[in-house]
Formats: C-alpha cells, structure tokens, sequence
C-alpha cells in the first residue's frame, strides 16, 4: 500500500509525492477524511489526484494512501432500482445514515451485503465453464432476471455449485481454474470502470430501436446498439425526449446519467421514474432502470466519473443478453469537469479552453456501445444504445462539445427552441437532423413494417423541404403568388408537422405509436394529397379542399387507440374519397 503527502492542493485537483509504486488510475485516500480521489497523473513519484469530493480542510503534509486498485463498480443483483452518485455510492442509504448531506469520505458498498438472493443454478458440478458462461440466474424483481456470469477472462471446471440464499458476497460455488488456482463464485463481481468488458464480436447494428415518437422512428431512426445525441438549448425538450426514450423504447434496461445538470432537473428524474408505469410491464419504470444522480452542486470531479460508472454497469446488463439504453445528461456538463481538470493541470487548452483531447475521451464513451455477441458458450446477442444530451450555450452547435460529438455519432436529433416555444414536442427540427442508420434500416421496416415504409418516408421528408422553399416566396410575394398544387404542398406539410410529427406525451394514445401505425398514419395523410390533386385538375378551389371537415379527421387520428386505429384510418379514407369526390361533382361543373 502506496503512502505519499499532499504538496499542492487546488480545488478537485491534489498533487502529492512519494507515490512511485503507485499505479495510473488507481483510487486512492486522501488527508484525514479519507476522501476518494483517481490517480489521473504520474510524473515519477508525483501524482496528480482527481478528487471526487470537496477539498475543502486538507492541505500540505496530510497522508495520501493508495488503494493499489483502480475505480471499480460492483456489479451483482441490486443494481436494479437503485440510485447511485458519480463513484456507486447508494445515496437512498447515505441519506438514511447521514441525512441530506454526504459524509466526508464516506465508504459504504454499492451493493447490500446483508440481503440475500435466492440463486438457482444452471450448470454443474463437472462441467467446463469460460469467461461469460452463464452459471445461475437470480430473481432481482418481477421483471428483471439477474443472470450470475462466471467472471471475463477465466475458464476452468465446476467443483462446486449449490441452489440457495445468498448475500451478494457469499460463495455460491467454486471453479477450478485452468492455471491450477481456486475460485470461489459469489453473485458479485468488480470490474474496472475505464476499461471495456470485453464482447467476442461487434455485429452492424441493422434493427431499430423503436420508441414509439413518430418523429424518430420514421424520419430519424437509432438503431439498437447505435450511438445518438440529443442538443438543444435551455427549455428545447431535451428531458421531454429523454423521458419519452427511457419510458417506450424497446429496451429492457434503463441506465440514466446525469452528470452534473441542475439539482431541480435530476430532482425531476428521481421523483418521477418511481411514479411512472412502465407500458411493457405495468411495474414502476424503476424495475428495469438504474439512476446514476450527479448534479451541478456536486464536486466537479465526480461528473467525469459518472459516465464511466454508468456505461460499465450498462455493458454489465449486455452481457446478460439484454438490450441496454444508457442516456447521459448532459455530456456538456461532463466536458465542463474536464475543462476544469485541464485547466488546474495546467495543460495546453484547446478551443473555448476545452483540453484537445476531448473528442477522444468522448470516443472513447460512444465507442462502447454496438451489438455484440457475448462472450460466453452460449453465443447470446446483446445491445447497448448510447444517447447523450448536450447543452449548448444559447443552442450553438458550433462549440466544442458539440461539433466533437458530431463527429462520433450516427444519429443528431436537433431540437429547436422555436418549436419548443410553440408546444411543438417532441421539438426534433426536421430540417437540421439526421439518421446515419436510416439506410441500413429500410430492408427491416420494410420486411416488418410495411413495402411502402421507404416510400412514405422519403415523400414526407422531401414535402417538408418543399415548404420550407415555398414558404421563402410566400415571405417574398405572398401566398397568392403560389398556385394550387404548392398550396396543396404547404397543407400537406402542415398536416406531417402538426398531426404526425407532433406528440402529446400525457394522452396516453398519442404518446406511444406503433410502427405500423405510423405508417398507416403517414398514408392517410398521402391518400388526402391523392383526391385533392384530383380535385384540382377538376378545377376545384384549393381554399375548399383545405376547409373540408375531413381534414380536422386526419387531425385527430394521432389519437386512435393502437387496437382500433385500422378500422378508424379506414373510415377516415373513405370520408377523404366521399367528401372530394362531393367537391368534385359540385366544384369541377363551374370551372
């Protein structure tokens, strides 16, 4: 055990000597509190420390101790439902030993030690075992099933294994390793939070994610194990979006980050994810989702952490097989920690005195997402999806944060505070964002979806863009310079904007739609531009065809119940053909 003295101390950032046999990245205990710190620097027996707490009270001489470990998560049944901050610390168990404020150096395992699990075993005694192999499976909740996985690197025979409770530090079996050495099996194991968990094979990530938010899933897809961000300016939706994602994806686990957003945002997430049920189970949203809480009154250090914290256990629920959802708010606020590390470090600032290596720590964050096979006999497949927020000051995209994340990321859903402002949610502006993943997706909407999926879609983008050119003349001449048919555009592409690409998240039909719904909805919409560009070659008036009762209809079909919308859309089409045709009949003869 390494043992130094504190020679500088400025803000998180502690520089102590006599650490030579320390290691890179190992934790260390800092001044009489026992403050957790990183090793983050060595220069011979100098090392600079991260701190993860407030420095405040310590100072030159005090006793600096490694750990000879790094920064490890525990990762084992009770991950589910629970709160940690940036270092895995359970905070619901802080505050019930120390009330609202965090002890100094405070050290409590991430994991109960006292309640026990019931284990079933799924191998034997006698049988060969890899890293990955699944040995058991324990019950967190009555929705999560919490696969017990023989430890990444190891391999040997079963020499015992038993059913039963136990606590998560408790031997449950014994392997024998092939270089000659015993393990003993508990339901826990550690793993270090800066390093990877290791997959046999990245796979091309070729099936969507489905959220159920029109706006995504048809115009800006994210495919499962692909990578997204979220910018947007103060009060553009961000939470909104994440919520929406975190409640309807088609995920099984939930892991939400966040690093260092305000307290009353973060307060939001945790009283709220308790409180909403989640559609696929009818439990609390917590059964399946992890909170990593660091807001923006906390030591700035401990936002760096979080991120990692957060995507090591995500990787750890992958393994299982399960697809996995991390979503970081706001990696803008994670970047600010390490401006603030770089800077007392003294290093060479790059642009807005972000340090130049920041699009590679933000790299190396998104990388760790994909489609994996697990590693394991077993050959299982698991996904982890990557979504972060950025808070761009003002909602410049230019900034650093930002154009680094462009970069690495395949999917950019722009929100826009002028939709914001105008109740238009989900506030993805359709102009500015994209999907990398879209054509890799059309063969599987169109196997599963529909054949017109591609279709639809492309039409809609492309009516969008057109209005967005008619409206330059409309601002120029006016809107009776234009003719019939570019009338007709800017009305279908209202109908696109306000009643499909608009959602509602409290009407419980409106919030959630199916994939073939969306496109059922999208073809209502074209069937509507169908008749009336017939009924203006009939000659009839465009002001007519735009004011039929109809279209209030169409209007109103975002909100048909997911097992009725058929037979509603049907009726819908009908009217569409009734009511131009009547127009027609009683239009066209004038002209």
């Amino acid at each position: 055990m390494t043992e130094g003295k504190i020679v500088k101390v400025s803000g998180p950032l502690v520089i102590a000597d006599g650490m030579r046999e320390a290691n890179m990245f190992d934790v260390v205990r800092v001044g009489n509190d026992k403050l957790i710190g990183e090793i983050i620097e060595m220069h011979g027996d100098r090392a600079s420390i991260q701190v993860y707490e407030e420095t405040a009270g310590i100072g030159r001489a005090d006793k600096v101790v490694s750990t000879d470990a790094p920064l490890s998560v525990e990762l084992g049944p009770g991950l589910i439902t629970s709160i940690y901050d940036g270092i895995q610390r359970p905070l619901i168990k802080m505050k019930e030993l120390w009330g609202a404020n965090i002890l100094k150096g405070a050290d409590i395992p991430a994991l109960d030690r006292e309640k026990k699990w019931g284990f079933t075993s799924s191998v034997k005694v006698g049988d060969i075992v890899t890293g990955g192999d699944i040995l058991g499976v324990v019950d967190e909740n009555e929705v999560i099933k919490h696969k017990i996985m023989l430890p990444p690197k190891m391999s040997g025979k079963i020499t015992k294994i038993a059913d039963g409770e136990y606590t998560v530090d408790e031997p449950i079996g014994e392997v024998a390793l092939d270089n000659g050495k015993t393990h003993k099996i508990t339901l826990m194991q550690k793993w270090p939070v800066r390093v990877a968990r290791p997959y046999a094979t990245k796979l091309p990530p070729l099936e969507p994610m489905i959220t159920g938010q029109r706006n995504i899933d048809s115009l800006f897809p994210i495919a499962k194990g692909g990578t997204a961000c979220v910018p947007g300016p103060f009060g553009s939706g961000k939470t909104v979006v994440q919520h929406q994602l975190a409640k309807w994806s088609d995920v099984d686990i939930v892991i939400y980050i966040g690093c260092g957003e305000r307290g009353n945002e973060m307060t939001d997430v945790l009283n709220e994810f308790p409180e909403i049920t989640d559609p696929r189970t009818g439990e609390s949203l917590m059964k399946r989702t992890v909170l990593i809480a660091n807001t923006s009154d906390m030591p700035v250090a401990a936002r760096e952490a979080s991120i990692y914290t957060g995507i090591t256990i995500a990787e750890y629920y992958r393994d299982m097989g399960y697809s996995v959802a991390v979503i970081a708010d706001s990696t803008s606020r994670w970047a600010e920690a390490l401006r603030e590390m770089s800077g007392r470090l003294e290093e060479m600032p790059g642009e807005e005195g972000y340090p130049a290596y920041l699009t590679s720590r933000l790299a190396q964050f998104y990388e760790r997402a994909g489609k994996v096979v697990c590693i394991g006999s077993d050959g299982r497949l698991g996904a982890l999806s990557a979504i972060g927020a950025v808070s761009p000051q003002g909602g410049d995209i230019s900034e650093p944060v930002s154009q680094a994340t462009l970069r690495i990321v395949k999917v950019f859903w722009g929100l826009d505070s002028s939709l914001a402002y105008r109740r238009h949610f989900p506030a993805i502006n359709w102009l500015s964002s994209y999907s990398l993943y879209k054509d890799r997706l059309e063969d599987w909407y169109i196997n599963n979806v529909s054949p017109s999926w591609k279709e639809y879609v492309v039409e809609a983008s492309r009516v969008l863009q057109a209005e967005n050119e008619l409206d330059e003349i409309v601002k120029l001449v006016g809107m009776d310079a234009l003719g019939a048919e570019d009338r007709l555009t800017l009305e279908v592409a209202r109908s696109i904007r306000e009643d499909y690409l608009q959602q509602d998240a409290f009407d419980p039909d409106d919030a959630y739609t199916p994939l073939k719904q969306q496109n059922a909805f999208l073809a209502l919409i074209f069937k509507f531009r169908e008749e009336a560009k017939k009924a203006i070659e009939a000659g009839a008036d465009i002001e007519k065809i735009s004011s039929l009762s109809v279209r209030e209809k169409i209007a109103r079909a975002k909100s048909a119940p997911a097992d009725k919308y058929e037979e509603i859309y049907a009726e819908i089409t009908n009217e569409i053909v009734e009511q131009i045709g009547k127009l027609i009949n009683k239009e066209g003869a004038q002209w």
